[in-house]
């Protein structure tokens, strides 16, 4: 298992450490800065956890409307806190529970 501070780390390399599921690959990517790609991977996860990236990520983007769409979806509210603090709550929330992708 990664800890939060080697998946950090790892967002200098060319490549994601491999075994990531699709939760955390999003994050990977969009830490790397290709939210493309990020929002790519979490749009065809069918989860709560799926919904509550793409959510991030909408944020992120500062498409309130959608963000808030996908956080009803996930069954949570939007934080008020900020997203460089959201995306590592998101990181830890899915390194450390035992979350399907």
């Amino acid at each position: 298992m990664v800890n939060i501070n080697d998946f950090i780390q790892s967002t200098n390399d060319d490549h994601p450490p491999e075994g990531l599921n699709s939760l955390l690959l999003a994050l990977w990517y969009d830490a790397k800065g290709d939210w493309e790609k990020s929002h790519n991977i979490a749009q065809d996860i069918d989860t709560k956890g799926g919904a509550l990236i793409h959510a991030y990520l909408h944020r992120k983007e500062g498409d309130d409307w959608n963000a808030d769409y996908w956080y009803r979806k996930a069954g949570e509210k939007k934080p008020e806190i900020s997203i460089n603090k959201e995306w590592e709550i998101l990181t830890n929330k899915f390194l450390y529970t035992n979350v399907l992708p």
